[in-house]
């Protein structure tokens, strides 16, 4: 039995939020690049302030967050996936550019198309399949890969494996009656221990370094901004979009990141000609997916379909 949908109103203000926090995703990548720590101090001290973030806010709103064990066993394990998939997108920066990551990152879509269906026991749908190789045709376009960044390409695509198990495992969590909030502070919290366990167990914790004056500033801009406040937003759109859809949208992370990334460090004027057809290949996969889902349910169904002013389905 299908869930039934929600009213338009809801799903483009889930689909503006959702836009608005990959918009804020896409400046990760800028941060990752400015701050000099190495990528797991990098994502440890991320998550301390944004842990720190989200209980200040429990407290002075005065929330009551407490969950049951079960819960947060859940939560906690989901953490490893958080805390993974940032250790190797930061590192992935480290060891090539923003571009490179951001584009490999795109892969979430197929690996999402390909997960989605087998974790859940669904049919594998052609339509997604084939809107995650045309996305991967897209980042082929965009960035013309070169043999030097063969370790930050194998470190990207394993980022986005982790980020679509993430998404998959969180979609169904968002769906409880469990607050976005909650539910980031405690996978934020099993992100922290894992990330704490292995820096123990590779003796590297009692070398993380003080941040200097700019890390510091990038890092709390990173930790409040485009953490605790985008990861929480994310998670909140996550009850009403599925995980397919939401690493749909979330492929417009690497077109922001990239303009950004030549914004931010000079060249834009460099940018060429395959990565506006590669970004035009992304951008028309994401928003005209919509109108070809709802043509395929028109031709199933003999129903005329109902979209709203975003093209979602209703």
């Amino acid at each position: 039995m299908n869930t039934p949908a929600a009213p338009s109103s809801t799903l483009n203000k889930n689909l503006l939020i959702l836009h608005f926090t990959v918009f804020i995703w896409g400046f990760t990548g800028i941060l990752g690049k400015l701050i000099t720590v190495t990528a797991v101090n990098l994502v440890w001290y991320r998550v301390i302030i944004a842990l720190v973030t989200l209980f200040l806010y429990f407290v002075i709103s005065k929330q009551y967050f407490k969950v049951n064990q079960s819960t947060f066993l859940k939560l906690f394990f989901t953490g490893a996936l958080v805390g993974g998939h940032w250790i190797l997108f930061f590192h992935a920066i480290k060891v090539s550019t923003v571009s490179v990551t951001l584009v490999c990152l795109s892969s979430i879509t197929l690996f999402t198309a390909i997960l989605e269906p087998i974790i859940n026991k669904k049919p594998i749908s052609r339509m997604e399949i084939l809107s995650g190789i045309l996305i991967i045709s897209g980042i082929v376009l965009i960035f013309k890969f070169e043999t030097h960044y063969t370790k930050g390409i194998i470190l990207a695509l394993s980022s986005a494996l982790a980020a679509s198990l993430f998404s998959i495992v969180n979609s169904r969590q968002a769906k409880t009656k469990l607050k976005a909030s909650i539910i980031g502070f405690y996978e934020l919290l099993g992100a922290f221990v894992w990330i704490t366990l292995y820096m123990l167990a590779t003796n590297t914790v009692t070398d993380i370094p003080v941040p200097k004056m700019a890390d510091m500033g990038y890092l709390l801009l990173l930790g409040t901004i485009c953490t605790s406040l985008a990861y929480v937003a994310g998670v909140s759109v996550m009850s009403e979009l599925s995980a397919f859809k939401v690493a749909l949208i979330t492929n417009l992370e690497p077109v922001y990141g990239i303009i950004m990334a030549f914004l931010f460090f000079g060249d834009m004027h460099t940018m060429s000609t395959g990565f506006w057809i590669g970004a035009a290949i992304i951008l028309s996969t994401i928003f005209l997916y919509p109108v070809a889902r709802k043509q395929v349910s028109r031709y199933k169904t003999g129903k005329p379909g109902r979209t709203n002013s975003l093209g979602q389905i209703h």
